[in-house]
């Protein structure tokens, strides 16, 4: 499963009221489509999984893969610290059509190495869907072992991994021991380039909402042979990044949309808009990236 280099983590757009606007929704979809996007990650964390209901999600996914109309990869964020009820969720995004799944590391609960291993090998077989795993220690508290990546790689539809632990010689070593099937994307919009120069594929990103384009040309450069040109390119977009992630995201993004006149609401919450400080400070990136 091709799932294309640079890969949004969409938001998830809401209403005055805080609540799902589709509208909005195809807004976003198709400015994304016409700024760099290869595919979507739907209702992930920057989507804001945790306050989104089930069938938010699923009236969402469906709504995504109708709007998408096969122009890209829909990629739909199923996973929980429930295996059971991960497989339900993932049989019902699968009935909407969706092209693959995003499953998170469990979180809470904190399985050891063999339960993650079971947790997603039980998933895979009650799912057609290719899976793209989720490390992300930072959230979930556990880490999957680089051991662990490489015996699930082997299982036909587990076909990529979102890798959001920084650790680029674990990163490195998946690459390595996994086949050219099997797919390492980058989790944070920082580290792309270095994780593609030790080859990994692209980049779940965050920042592409805002400089798609540019996130694009960046992997497409190195892709090319032109390093220096792709490495200056990173240095412009590093400030920029830190910028969107100064407060928990989705806020700065949203945020950032909104400045861009893409209007996609507020964050629910526990999450909080930026404060007047946080938008100054937002604005001034924002700014600077654009001289």
């Amino acid at each position: 499963m091709d799932f294309g280099k640079v890969i949004t983590a969409m938001v998830t757009p809401f209403n005055e009221d805080n609540q799902l606007d589709l509208f909005r929704t195809t807004e976003l979809i198709e400015y994304l489509l016409e700024n760099g996007t290869d595919g979507l990650v739907v209702a992930g964390t920057t989507g804001e999984s945790p306050t989104l209901t089930p069938e938010e999600k699923i009236q969402l996914f469906e709504h995504v893969v109708q709007t998408v109309d096969g122009r890209v990869p829909v990629i739909a964020g199923t996973g929980s610290n429930n295996t059971q009820e991960t497989i339900e969720f993932t049989k019902a995004a699968e009935a909407v059509g969706v092209d693959g799944t995003l499953l998170v590391t469990p979180y809470y609960n904190k399985p050891n190495q063999l339960g993650l291993l079971r947790h997603f090998e039980t998933i895979a077989q009650n799912t057609q869907l290719p899976i793209m795993l989720y490390n992300i220690p930072s959230r979930s508290v556990v880490k999957m072992d680089t051991d662990t990546v490489v015996q699930l790689a082997e299982i036909d539809n587990i076909v990529s991994i979102k890798d959001s632990t920084g650790d680029l010689d674990g990163v490195a070593a998946i690459i390595e021991a996994t086949d050219d099937n099997f797919s390492v994307y980058s989790g944070d919009d920082s580290l792309t380039l270095p994780l593609l120069s030790i080859g990994s594929k692209g980049v779940v990103s965050v920042a592409s909402h805002i400089i798609g384009n540019d996130m694009k040309k960046m992997v497409d450069l190195f892709n090319a042979g032109s390093i220096e040109e792709a490495a200056a390119l990173h240095r412009k977009i590093i400030p920029l990044v830190k910028a969107l992630f100064m407060a928990p995201s989705p806020a700065p993004v949203k945020a950032a949309l909104e400045r861009n006149n893409l209007q996609v609401g507020s964050v629910r919450l526990p999450l909080v808009p930026l404060t007047n400080e946080e938008q100054s400070l937002l604005h001034h990136a924002l700014n600077n990236y654009s001289k």
